[in-house]
């Protein structure tokens, strides 16, 4: 079994798409509960992780308190793949926890099963799932998979699911954590989660 340490470990909090749904207010940036959304995942997660990026295409200097913000290599926002893909360039640590902006409910037992499972298995990605439902922005990655999103994404692919599924991402099951993937989407989310 392998030891993942805390310095092999660089997350990256998915903040860059259109937030077309919140009438194109940046969502990590948005208040909940009085805090910006984006700050619950940072509060979780920076315990775990050698340092923090924000995979961000706006708002790039609000989001620089969060943590080193990393734009999108590709141009006209082509969704989470482009966010991973700029991170996995930019890192030097051999493993990225993805992470999204709009997730605050999410818990210490997500760093830890997904470390644990990388650790106990041969594979290059482990993915959070709920039941039959794979959640892709929760994961870990081997950062070795660079070239291997690049050309995925070369070839006009921008599904994550499919990316995941084609390098046989361990399964990590979350079923008895179904509050943690609970996003916020749109203004009603945010009044009736709070």
């Amino acid at each position: 079994m392998k030891n993942i340490v805390k310095s092999d470990i660089t997350a990256v909090i998915l903040s860059g798409g259109r937030a077309t749904r919140m009438n194109v207010q940046d969502k990590g940036l948005i208040l909940f509960n009085d805090k910006p959304l984006i700050s619950y995942v940072v509060d979780i997660i920076h315990q775990d992780v050698h340092n923090i990026l924000v995979s961000a295409n706006r708002n790039l200097f609000a989001y620089q308190k969060f943590g080193e913000v990393v734009t999108d290599s590709l141009p006209g926002f082509q969704g989470p793949l482009a966010g991973i893909l700029s991170a996995l360039i930019k890192v030097k640590t051999k493993y990225l926890l993805v992470v999204p902006c709009d997730g605050p409910f999410i818990n210490q037992s997500l760093v830890a099963r997904l470390l644990e499972n990388m650790q106990k298995s041969d594979v290059n990605i482990c993915v959070a799932m709920q039941g039959q439902k794979m959640h892709p922005t929760f994961s870990l990655i081997k950062t070795n998979l660079k070239d291997n999103l690049s050309e995925f994404l070369t070839q006009g692919n921008r599904k994550t699911g499919m990316w995941f599924k084609s390098n046989h991402a361990q399964k990590v099951d979350f079923l008895d954590q179904a509050d943690m993937f609970i996003n916020l989407n749109s203004p009603e989310d945010f009044k009736i989660k709070q």
